[in-house]
Protein backbone atom coordinates (compact mmCIF):
# COMPACT_ATOMS: atom_id res chain seq x y z
CA UNK A 1 0.00 0.00 0.00
CA UNK A 2 1.21 3.50 -0.58
CA UNK A 3 2.23 5.39 2.44
CA UNK A 4 2.68 8.46 -0.03
CA UNK A 5 -1.16 7.89 -0.70
CA UNK A 6 -2.27 7.11 2.59
CA UNK A 7 -0.53 10.22 4.69
CA UNK A 8 -1.73 12.42 1.72
CA UNK A 9 -4.94 11.73 1.73
CA UNK A 10 -5.52 11.95 6.11
CA UNK A 11 -3.23 14.88 6.47
CA UNK A 12 -5.45 16.34 3.38
CA UNK A 13 -8.49 15.34 4.92
CA UNK A 14 -7.17 17.31 8.27
CA UNK A 15 -6.73 20.73 6.15
CA UNK A 16 -9.71 20.78 4.60
CA UNK A 17 -11.30 20.38 7.50
CA UNK A 18 -10.07 22.63 9.58
CA UNK A 19 -9.70 25.54 6.71
CA UNK A 20 -13.63 25.08 5.82
CA UNK A 21 -14.40 25.05 9.64
CA UNK A 22 -14.49 28.74 10.05
CA UNK A 23 -16.72 29.11 6.78
CA UNK A 24 -18.97 26.61 7.59
CA UNK A 25 -22.55 28.21 7.14
CA UNK A 26 -21.71 31.54 5.25
CA UNK A 27 -22.05 32.36 1.56
CA UNK A 28 -19.47 33.19 -0.69
CA UNK A 29 -20.59 36.53 -0.40
CA UNK A 30 -20.63 37.15 3.41
CA UNK A 31 -17.12 34.54 3.33
CA UNK A 32 -15.37 37.13 1.12
CA UNK A 33 -16.40 39.54 3.58
CA UNK A 34 -15.36 38.06 6.85
CA UNK A 35 -12.36 36.94 5.75
CA UNK A 36 -11.09 38.68 3.23
CA UNK A 37 -7.50 37.78 1.25
CA UNK A 38 -6.00 34.48 1.13
CA UNK A 39 -7.46 31.11 2.45
CA UNK A 40 -6.24 30.61 5.89
CA UNK A 41 -6.70 28.91 9.73
CA UNK A 42 -9.42 31.24 11.40
CA UNK A 43 -10.92 29.25 13.90
CA UNK A 44 -8.00 30.67 16.30
CA UNK A 45 -6.32 33.14 15.43
CA UNK A 46 -3.89 32.11 12.78
CA UNK A 47 -4.44 28.47 13.97
CA UNK A 48 -7.28 25.64 13.22
CA UNK A 49 -8.46 22.94 14.60
CA UNK A 50 -9.90 19.73 13.06
CA UNK A 51 -14.00 18.25 13.53
CA UNK A 52 -15.69 14.75 13.19
CA UNK A 53 -14.82 15.17 9.34
CA UNK A 54 -11.26 14.35 9.83
CA UNK A 55 -12.08 11.97 13.33
CA UNK A 56 -14.18 9.74 10.92
CA UNK A 57 -11.75 9.54 8.10
CA UNK A 58 -9.23 8.67 11.44
CA UNK A 59 -11.36 6.28 12.79
CA UNK A 60 -12.33 4.65 9.65
CA UNK A 61 -8.11 3.82 8.69
CA UNK A 62 -8.17 2.62 11.92
CA UNK A 63 -10.91 0.36 11.39
CA UNK A 64 -9.29 -0.88 8.52
CA UNK A 65 -5.91 -1.59 9.69
CA UNK A 66 -7.55 -3.80 12.64
CA UNK A 67 -9.92 -5.51 10.04
CA UNK A 68 -7.68 -6.13 7.18
CA UNK A 69 -9.76 -7.61 4.30
CA UNK A 70 -12.88 -8.74 6.81
CA UNK A 71 -15.68 -5.80 6.00
CA UNK A 72 -17.64 -7.64 9.23
CA UNK A 73 -14.87 -6.78 11.51
CA UNK A 74 -14.51 -3.52 9.84
CA UNK A 75 -18.13 -2.58 10.43
CA UNK A 76 -17.80 -3.53 14.18
CA UNK A 77 -14.54 -1.94 14.59
CA UNK A 78 -15.86 1.30 12.86
CA UNK A 79 -19.00 1.53 15.19
CA UNK A 80 -17.63 0.82 18.11
CA UNK A 81 -15.23 3.80 17.29
CA UNK A 82 -18.13 6.11 16.49
CA UNK A 83 -19.82 4.71 20.00
CA UNK A 84 -16.37 6.20 22.08
CA UNK A 85 -16.53 9.18 20.34
CA UNK A 86 -19.93 9.67 21.04
CA UNK A 87 -18.80 9.37 24.90
CA UNK A 88 -16.49 11.43 24.44
CA UNK A 89 -18.99 14.44 24.02
CA UNK A 90 -17.95 16.10 20.66
CA UNK A 91 -19.54 19.23 19.50
CA UNK A 92 -21.56 19.29 16.45
CA UNK A 93 -22.88 15.74 15.38
CA UNK A 94 -25.15 15.53 12.94
CA UNK A 95 -28.60 14.26 12.98
CA UNK A 96 -28.67 11.18 11.26
CA UNK A 97 -25.28 10.14 12.78
CA UNK A 98 -26.43 11.01 15.83
CA UNK A 99 -29.45 9.02 15.54
CA UNK A 100 -27.27 6.00 13.99
CA UNK A 101 -24.47 5.83 17.31
CA UNK A 102 -27.72 6.30 19.14
CA UNK A 103 -29.21 2.96 17.89
CA UNK A 104 -25.45 1.25 17.98
CA UNK A 105 -25.06 1.96 21.94
CA UNK A 106 -28.85 0.27 22.19
CA UNK A 107 -26.92 -2.93 20.66
CA UNK A 108 -28.05 -2.31 16.83
CA UNK A 109 -25.74 -4.08 14.49
CA UNK A 110 -23.42 -1.76 11.72
CA UNK A 111 -25.34 -3.31 8.86
CA UNK A 112 -29.02 -1.85 11.18
CA UNK A 113 -28.43 1.17 12.89
CA UNK A 114 -28.73 3.54 10.01
CA UNK A 115 -31.07 6.17 9.55
CA UNK A 116 -33.08 6.99 6.19
CA UNK A 117 -30.71 9.90 5.19
CA UNK A 118 -28.99 11.65 2.45
CA UNK A 119 -26.55 13.30 4.38
CA UNK A 120 -22.96 14.30 3.19
CA UNK A 121 -21.69 12.07 6.20
CA UNK A 122 -20.65 9.05 4.82
CA UNK A 123 -17.98 10.95 2.78
CA UNK A 124 -16.06 12.33 4.42
CA UNK A 125 -15.04 8.59 5.40
CA UNK A 126 -14.90 7.07 1.66
CA UNK A 127 -11.49 8.87 0.48
CA UNK A 128 -9.35 6.44 2.56
CA UNK A 129 -10.90 3.56 1.69
CA UNK A 130 -10.33 4.48 -1.60
CA UNK A 131 -7.06 4.89 -1.12
CA UNK A 132 -6.83 1.50 0.52
CA UNK A 133 -9.49 -1.02 -1.66
CA UNK A 134 -9.99 0.90 -4.56
CA UNK A 135 -7.60 -1.78 -6.50
CA UNK A 136 -10.28 -4.31 -5.79
CA UNK A 137 -13.73 -3.21 -6.57
CA UNK A 138 -15.87 -5.47 -4.98
CA UNK A 139 -14.10 -4.86 -1.59
CA UNK A 140 -14.21 -1.14 -2.21
CA UNK A 141 -17.82 -1.39 -2.82
CA UNK A 142 -18.26 -3.93 0.08
CA UNK A 143 -16.22 -1.53 2.44
CA UNK A 144 -18.04 1.48 1.21
CA UNK A 145 -21.26 -0.09 2.10
CA UNK A 146 -20.74 -1.05 5.27
CA UNK A 147 -19.12 2.06 6.51
CA UNK A 148 -22.07 4.11 4.97
CA UNK A 149 -25.29 2.18 6.65
CA UNK A 150 -23.31 2.40 9.61
CA UNK A 151 -25.59 6.19 9.77
CA UNK A 152 -27.02 6.55 6.39
CA UNK A 153 -29.07 4.30 5.15
CA UNK A 154 -30.52 6.34 1.86
CA UNK A 155 -29.17 4.73 -1.86
CA UNK A 156 -27.67 7.92 -2.71
CA UNK A 157 -25.33 8.65 0.25
CA UNK A 158 -23.29 5.01 -0.89
CA UNK A 159 -24.07 6.69 -4.25
CA UNK A 160 -22.19 9.41 -3.20
CA UNK A 161 -19.46 8.28 -0.46
CA UNK A 162 -18.57 5.18 -3.44
CA UNK A 163 -18.46 8.10 -6.09
CA UNK A 164 -15.87 9.75 -3.34
CA UNK A 165 -13.71 6.92 -2.98
CA UNK A 166 -13.04 5.79 -6.81
CA UNK A 167 -11.83 9.57 -6.97
CA UNK A 168 -9.46 9.00 -4.22
CA UNK A 169 -8.55 6.07 -5.65
CA UNK A 170 -8.00 7.40 -9.28
CA UNK A 171 -6.37 10.46 -7.66
CA UNK A 172 -3.93 8.35 -6.00
CA UNK A 173 -2.87 5.85 -8.82
CA UNK A 174 -3.74 7.50 -12.14
CA UNK A 175 -0.79 8.73 -14.36
CA UNK A 176 -3.09 11.70 -15.23
CA UNK A 177 -6.52 12.39 -13.66
CA UNK A 178 -8.74 12.04 -16.44
CA UNK A 179 -12.45 13.32 -15.84
CA UNK A 180 -13.88 10.85 -18.60
CA UNK A 181 -12.16 7.47 -17.26
CA UNK A 182 -13.47 8.15 -13.96
CA UNK A 183 -17.11 8.60 -15.17
CA UNK A 184 -16.77 5.52 -17.05
CA UNK A 185 -15.42 3.34 -14.39
CA UNK A 186 -18.60 5.14 -11.89
CA UNK A 187 -21.26 4.27 -14.28
CA UNK A 188 -20.04 0.81 -14.57
CA UNK A 189 -19.63 0.35 -11.10
CA UNK A 190 -23.11 2.15 -10.12
CA UNK A 191 -25.02 0.63 -13.03
CA UNK A 192 -27.06 -1.77 -11.26
CA UNK A 193 -27.47 0.95 -8.16
CA UNK A 194 -30.01 2.52 -9.59
CA UNK A 195 -28.32 6.16 -9.32
CA UNK A 196 -28.80 7.47 -12.81
CA UNK A 197 -29.59 10.86 -11.18
CA UNK A 198 -26.00 10.90 -9.14
CA UNK A 199 -24.43 10.19 -12.73
CA UNK A 200 -25.81 12.58 -14.58
CA UNK A 201 -24.80 15.12 -11.72
CA UNK A 202 -21.20 13.55 -11.98
CA UNK A 203 -21.47 14.32 -15.74
CA UNK A 204 -22.68 17.81 -15.30
CA UNK A 205 -19.93 18.38 -13.29
CA UNK A 206 -17.33 17.09 -15.72
CA UNK A 207 -18.85 19.49 -18.02
CA UNK A 208 -18.68 22.60 -15.87
CA UNK A 209 -15.18 21.72 -14.96
CA UNK A 210 -14.19 22.08 -18.75
CA UNK A 211 -16.05 25.42 -18.77
CA UNK A 212 -14.26 26.37 -16.07
CA UNK A 213 -17.03 27.38 -13.53
CA UNK A 214 -17.09 28.86 -10.38
CA UNK A 215 -18.13 26.66 -7.84
CA UNK A 216 -20.41 29.09 -6.68
CA UNK A 217 -22.43 28.92 -9.81
CA UNK A 218 -22.28 25.26 -10.40
CA UNK A 219 -23.95 24.45 -6.65
CA UNK A 220 -26.45 27.17 -7.50
CA UNK A 221 -27.40 25.85 -11.04
CA UNK A 222 -27.60 22.02 -9.31
CA UNK A 223 -30.00 23.31 -6.95
CA UNK A 224 -27.63 24.00 -3.89
CA UNK A 225 -28.33 27.51 -3.17
CA UNK A 226 -25.77 29.74 -0.45
CA UNK A 227 -23.06 27.36 -1.24
CA UNK A 228 -22.28 23.61 -1.13
CA UNK A 229 -25.08 21.95 1.38
CA UNK A 230 -24.67 18.75 3.11
CA UNK A 231 -27.08 16.71 1.21
CA UNK A 232 -25.11 13.71 -0.98
CA UNK A 233 -26.39 15.05 -4.15
CA UNK A 234 -24.61 18.56 -3.88
CA UNK A 235 -21.71 18.26 -1.58
CA UNK A 236 -20.41 15.43 -3.86
CA UNK A 237 -20.68 16.66 -7.66
CA UNK A 238 -19.62 20.15 -6.32
CA UNK A 239 -16.47 18.16 -4.71
CA UNK A 240 -15.57 16.31 -8.12
CA UNK A 241 -15.78 19.89 -10.21
CA UNK A 242 -13.18 20.92 -8.03
CA UNK A 243 -11.40 18.33 -8.67
CA UNK A 244 -11.40 17.86 -12.16
CA UNK A 245 -10.34 20.92 -12.23
CA UNK A 246 -7.71 20.89 -9.72
CA UNK A 247 -6.46 17.42 -9.88
CA UNK A 248 -2.84 18.23 -8.92
CA UNK A 249 -3.02 21.57 -6.49
CA UNK A 250 -4.42 20.98 -3.28
CA UNK A 251 -4.32 24.62 -2.19
CA UNK A 252 -6.34 25.46 -5.67
CA UNK A 253 -9.04 23.41 -5.35
CA UNK A 254 -9.53 24.02 -0.99
CA UNK A 255 -9.83 27.63 -2.37
CA UNK A 256 -12.55 27.33 -5.11
CA UNK A 257 -14.63 24.97 -2.83
CA UNK A 258 -14.08 26.89 0.84
CA UNK A 259 -14.84 29.92 -0.58
CA UNK A 260 -17.91 28.87 -1.82
CA UNK A 261 -19.33 28.75 1.40
CA UNK A 262 -21.89 26.55 2.51
CA UNK A 263 -20.97 23.12 4.15
CA UNK A 264 -17.45 24.08 3.87
CA UNK A 265 -15.51 21.88 6.36
CA UNK A 266 -16.95 18.80 5.14
CA UNK A 267 -17.14 19.60 1.12
CA UNK A 268 -13.36 20.84 2.38
CA UNK A 269 -12.23 17.82 4.02
CA UNK A 270 -13.70 15.27 1.15
CA UNK A 271 -12.13 17.35 -1.52
CA UNK A 272 -8.94 17.54 0.07
CA UNK A 273 -8.58 13.91 1.18
CA UNK A 274 -8.90 13.22 -2.68
CA UNK A 275 -6.18 15.51 -3.87
CA UNK A 276 -3.97 14.80 -0.94
CA UNK A 277 -4.02 11.01 -2.00
CA UNK A 278 -2.25 11.76 -5.21
CA UNK A 279 0.32 14.76 -4.02
CA UNK A 280 1.53 13.49 -0.56
CA UNK A 281 1.83 15.37 2.10
CA UNK A 282 4.87 17.03 0.44
CA UNK A 283 1.96 18.53 -2.11
CA UNK A 284 0.45 20.63 0.78
CA UNK A 285 1.53 23.93 2.04
CA UNK A 286 3.43 23.51 4.84
CA UNK A 287 2.37 26.63 6.84
CA UNK A 288 -1.34 24.93 7.07
CA UNK A 289 -0.42 21.73 8.19
CA UNK A 290 2.18 23.54 10.78
CA UNK A 291 -1.20 25.58 11.76
CA UNK A 292 -3.34 22.76 13.23
CA UNK A 293 -2.79 23.04 17.06
CA UNK A 294 -4.81 19.41 18.13
CA UNK A 295 -4.35 17.51 20.63
CA UNK A 296 -4.21 14.27 21.88
CA UNK A 297 -4.61 13.44 18.56
CA UNK A 298 -2.37 16.27 16.55
CA UNK A 299 -0.78 15.65 13.07
CA UNK A 300 1.79 13.73 14.05
CA UNK A 301 -0.66 11.09 15.49
CA UNK A 302 -2.25 11.39 11.99
CA UNK A 303 1.05 10.64 10.32
CA UNK A 304 1.66 7.79 12.22
CA UNK A 305 -1.79 6.27 11.64
CA UNK A 306 -1.19 6.74 7.57
CA UNK A 307 1.88 4.99 8.13
CA UNK A 308 0.49 2.22 10.66
CA UNK A 309 -2.39 1.61 7.70
CA UNK A 310 0.34 1.44 4.67
CA UNK A 311 2.76 -0.74 6.31
CA UNK A 312 0.17 -3.25 8.35
CA UNK A 313 2.19 -2.08 12.10
CA UNK A 314 0.18 -1.86 15.46
CA UNK A 315 -2.43 0.83 15.48
CA UNK A 316 -0.56 4.15 17.03
CA UNK A 317 -2.17 4.94 20.43
CA UNK A 318 -2.55 7.92 22.20
CA UNK A 319 -3.55 9.88 25.31
CA UNK A 320 -7.47 9.05 25.69
CA UNK A 321 -8.38 10.42 28.87
CA UNK A 322 -7.43 14.24 26.98
CA UNK A 323 -10.11 13.51 24.35
CA UNK A 324 -13.03 15.19 26.43
CA UNK A 325 -11.04 17.81 27.73
CA UNK A 326 -9.80 18.69 23.99
CA UNK A 327 -13.19 18.28 22.85
CA UNK A 328 -14.71 20.86 25.68
CA UNK A 329 -12.15 23.46 24.23
CA UNK A 330 -12.90 22.89 21.05
CA UNK A 331 -16.65 23.78 22.13
CA UNK A 332 -15.62 26.95 23.28
CA UNK A 333 -13.82 27.98 20.56
CA UNK A 334 -16.66 27.17 18.21
CA UNK A 335 -18.97 29.24 20.51
CA UNK A 336 -16.79 32.48 20.63
CA UNK A 337 -16.26 31.99 16.45
CA UNK A 338 -20.08 31.99 16.08
CA UNK A 339 -20.98 35.11 18.18
CA UNK A 340 -18.00 36.80 16.28
CA UNK A 341 -19.92 36.02 13.34
CA UNK A 342 -23.15 37.42 14.37
CA UNK A 343 -20.69 41.01 14.18
CA UNK A 344 -20.17 43.11 10.84
CA UNK A 345 -18.89 43.03 8.27
CA UNK A 346 -22.55 41.52 6.80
Amino acid sequence: MDEKACAGCLLGTAIGDSLGLPYEGLSARRAARVFPGELSHHLLPGKGMVSDDTEHACFTARAMLLAGHDVDAFGRRLAASLRWWFAGLPAGIGLATLRAIVKSCVGLPPHRSGVFSAGNGPAMRSPIIGVVHGGDKTKLMEFVRRSTRLTHTDPKAFHGALAVALAAHHAATAKRVSADAYLAELEALLAKEGAAEFVALARCAAESARQQEPIAAFAEAIGSHGGVSGYMLHTVPCVLQAWFRYPDDIAGGLRAIIQAGGDTDTAGAILGGIIGARVGKAGIPQPWLQGIVEWPRGVAWIERLAQALAKGEPCPGYFVPGIPVRNLFFLAVVLLHGFRRLAPPY
